[in-house]
């Protein structure tokens, strides 16, 4: 299990890439956009710099559902390999069987 505060930061980091996802994509069309003045593109990077560092989506950890562990974590089902095989052994995922040779 990982530890709690490790949980805990990472979700506060979801809220707040939640938070400023719009603010932070219309300053990056701006930043983005050759036909606009530096100036004001160079204004749009500043504005962006100043925004919280774990308002962006790069810093979020992707973390087990069920045990917080951060390694080994399948995408699509959110869950560590280690929670897998536990839940493949106790037979509650269908269709699957722990392996043996």
């Amino acid at each position: 299990m990982a530890k709690t505060s490790s949980i805990q930061k990472n979700l506060k980091r979801i809220k707040l890439v939640k938070k400023f996802l719009k603010k932070r994509n219309d300053l990056k069309k701006i930043i983005k956009n050759k036909k606009l003045p530096l100036a004001e593109r160079f204004a749009a990077q500043l504005k962006i710099a100043k925004l919280p560092r774990n308002s962006a989506k790069i810093r979020i950890r992707n973390r087990c559902e069920i045990t917080g562990r951060p390694h080994g974590v399948y995408r699509k089902l959110r869950i560590s390999r280690i929670a897998l095989r536990d839940l493949a052994s106790k037979g509650k995922i269908p269709g699957m069987t722990k392996s043996s040779w």
